[in-house]
């Protein structure tokens, strides 16, 4: 046809190439819109192979079938091949099950037999930072999606400050400019002065057309990474030199057979303001420094990091179910088969990033920000802790992970969390107070390890869809073992063990067997200390019996 047209004159033939040009153009300007389908190509790539292949032999047995009978029958058998091909892959997730064994075989798995003490725990839960962000802002701007990094020796809470979805003419014309770094720690996470960072992006995840982080980094790709890589969450950090950037993580597809989702490196994105010349570079060639992953090692900034795409962590958390065996999760076995327990009044579900010290264990492991997960047995009706799985934010390749149930600890694990604070306070109005995201807690007390969740209680009013937030919180500590729930003040960690041991005390010394040393190794140097609290009814015989003298004058 276009053979035809271009013999006509010379007219035809200008009109052929410039529409050559033209469309060329737009393929290679419009890259970030059309990258999506390039990226189901590359995920699916087996299934539509043997897809096609099957729909291009039966086709040519209909064409060249003589009777309607016989090419109904054909057309009913490509019927069939597609809707087992969906039930099985989709409906059954027979995909999703070889899909998460390609995972499992590609994972660097180190069993650590002790777990590593936990550090610089978070008090407030994510959706408490997104809408003590939101009482902060004005009515045309929105906060990116929260992270915990690391900003220079603390974790913080970071976000950008951009303009809202609903204001298109901001999202055309402004840019981002400030950061919200709140301290993690704290109960009370400031929203001014010193954390309100005045930085400036031409780039950001709410603004619109090229301006956008996803299409800026995906037009950045080259044409083979279109097929193999895939923009995630983005990150708000300071680099080496104290700058603060946008850190994109990256999601890259390796394999034919099955393709799965790895750590692929970051895209790094610096601050400056958006003019002329900054258009041009992001609709030709994008914007960032590509930093692949066998490269982070080169960027101190991203070591230690949180810079891992959940989609990616959860992959390998869920993987562990294998660790029986390929046939194993098939519902006949089932004996080491785990599950990612997703709480269904909690809104932010696992992972959840928490600081972990490994300097006193014998592992190759850094300490620092890790993807935390609590494994359970599939059953619903099963709510045992079988394995701790502790990812390395920064994307390190390794696992590391704790099986509980192999050393038959018989520690309740999160999905029977909720209930167990609920009882807890029976004077609570639960309607409108969740407890949520059980993290990790693990301090060495009594003589060893123990590992509890701590738990926040969130407010949420009963016409809402999410939480409210609370300017001071409740904190819930659970004993995974002793299934007795603490409850500790926000505003004193420093008392949480002396809580916990007050608590719990006499009952672990009467259960394992324990001394009072063991117990209470420090209690001597409690017992001489000077600054000991005293009540007011020793105080006053103490003033009785030893009078005090002021310059000279007794009293």
């Amino acid at each position: 046809m276009i053979k035809k047209y271009w013999q006509k004159g010379g007219k035809q033939k200008r009109i052929i190439i410039i529409g050559a040009i033209v469309l060329l153009l737009l393929l290679f300007f419009l890259r970030d819109d059309y990258q999506p389908a390039l990226l189901f190509l590359r995920k699916y790539i087996f299934i539509i192979l043997i897809a096609g292949l099957f729909l291009g032999f039966t086709l040519s047995k209909f064409r060249s079938a003589l009777n309607a009978g016989k090419r109904i029958l054909i057309l009913l058998g490509i019927g069939a091949f597609f809707v087992t091909l969906w039930f099985f892959g989709w409906k059954v997730q027979l995909y999703q099950y070889m899909q998460t064994y390609n995972v499992f075989n590609n994972l660097n798995l180190v069993e650590i037999h002790e777990l590593p003490l936990t550090q610089n725990e978070r008090i407030q839960p994510y959706n408490n930072i997104v809408t003590m962000a939101y009482e902060s802002i004005g009515e045309t701007q929105e906060v990116s999606p929260p992270q915990l990094v690391r900003v220079d020796s603390s974790n913080k809470w970071t976000m950008a400050v951009q303009p809202a979805k609903e204001y298109m003419w901001q999202r055309v014309n402004d840019n981002t400019e400030e950061i919200f770094s709140v301290e993690s720690i704290s109960p009370f996470p400031r929203f001014s002065d010193t954390n309100r960072v005045p930085v400036t992006f031409a780039i950001g995840e709410s603004l619109a057309f090229s301006r956008n982080t996803y299409n800026a980094v995906v037009q950045r790709f080259n044409f083979f990474q279109l097929f193999t890589l895939e923009p995630s969450e983005v990150f708000y950090m300071k680099n080496d030199s104290g700058k603060w950037v946008q850190v994109v993580s990256l999601i890259r597809w390796k394999g034919f057979f099955f393709p799965y989702p790895t750590y692929g490196g970051v895209m790094i994105i610096e601050p400056g303001e958006h003019d002329f010349a900054d258009y041009m570079e992001r609709i030709s060639i994008g914007k960032g420094t590509y930093v692949p992953a066998s490269k982070i090692n080169d960027y101190p900034f991203l070591t230690k990091q949180n810079t891992l795409a959940e989609q990616v962590s959860r992959l390998q958390a869920q993987s562990l179910q294998f660790l029986g065996g390929f046939t194993d999760p098939l519902p006949w076995n089932m004996e080491t088969a785990v599950k990612i327990p997703d709480l269904k009044d909690d809104e932010n579900q696992q992972p959840f990033v928490t600081d972990f010290n490994f300097d006193s264990m014998d592992a190759d492991a850094y300490s620092g920000l890790y993807h935390w997960f609590g494994l359970e047995p599939i059953g619903e009706e099963r709510t045992s802790l079988s394995f701790s799985v502790m990812v390395p934010a920064d994307g390190t390749d390794k696992l590391y992970y704790y099986n509980h149930a192999a050393k038959k600890e018989g520690m309740a694990g999160v999905s029977a969390m909720p209930l167990k604070v609920v009882e807890s306070k029976k004077e609570y109005d639960w309607s409108v107070n969740k407890p949520v995201e059980f993290r990790p807690f693990v301090k060495e007390i009594a003589g060893r390890k123990r590992l509890f969740v701590l738990s926040t209680i969130a407010a949420k009013r009963e016409d809402s869809k999410k939480f409210d937030g609370a300017a001071t919180p409740d904190l819930a500590l659970i004993d995974v073992e002793y299934r007795d729930v603490i409850w500790v003040d926000a505003k004193h960690p420093s008392q949480w063990e002396t809580t916990i041991l007050n608590q719990l005390g006499e009952t672990w010394k009467t259960s394992e067997g324990l001394t009072d040393e063991q117990l209470y190794p420090n209690r001597m140097d409690l017992d001489i200390n000077p600054f000991k609290e005293i009540d007011s009814l020793m105080l006053k015989k103490m003033q009785e019996v030893i009078p005090v003298e002021v310059e000279g004058d007794s009293l």
